[in-house]
C-alpha cells in the first residue's frame, strides 16, 4: 500500500512543526518508522520498480490461458512445469 503525497506531506510537516522524533511522528499517525525514515529522505511516492520485469514466453503464456481459460496456477499443464510458481505474475 502506498500513502498519498498529501498524508506524506502532512507526516512531514507535522514532525518539523513540533520538533518530533522520527519514533515519535511514526507513533502519532501509526506508520512505520522506516517509511517515515524513506519519505524524509524522497516524500513523492516511486512510480516504478528497481527490478527487471519477469521472463515469460508471452506467446506460451497466451496460448495456455487460451487453452485452459478456467485452469488455477496450482493446476499448470506440464509446459509451466520447470517454470517456478513464483515467477509467473501478470
Amino acid at each position: 500500500m502506498t500513502y498519498p503525497i498529501s498524508f506524506r506531506r502532512k507526516v512531514l510537516s507535522v514532525r518539523e512543526k513540533e520538533n518530533l522524533l522520527i519514533a515519535q511522528v511514526a507513533q502519532r499517525f501509526c506508520v512505520g518508522v522506516a517509511s517515515v525514515m524513506r519519505w524524509i529522505k524522497t516524500p513523492d511516492p516511486r512510480t516504478t520498480r528497481n527490478k527487471p520485469a519477469t521472463k515469460i514466453d508471452m506467446e506460451m503464456l497466451a496460448q495456455d490461458v487460451k487453452n485452459y481459460p478456467d485452469a488455477y496456477q496450482s493446476s499448470a499443464p506440464n509446459g509451466w512445469a520447470s517454470v517456478p510458481k513464483a515467477s509467473i505474475t501478470l
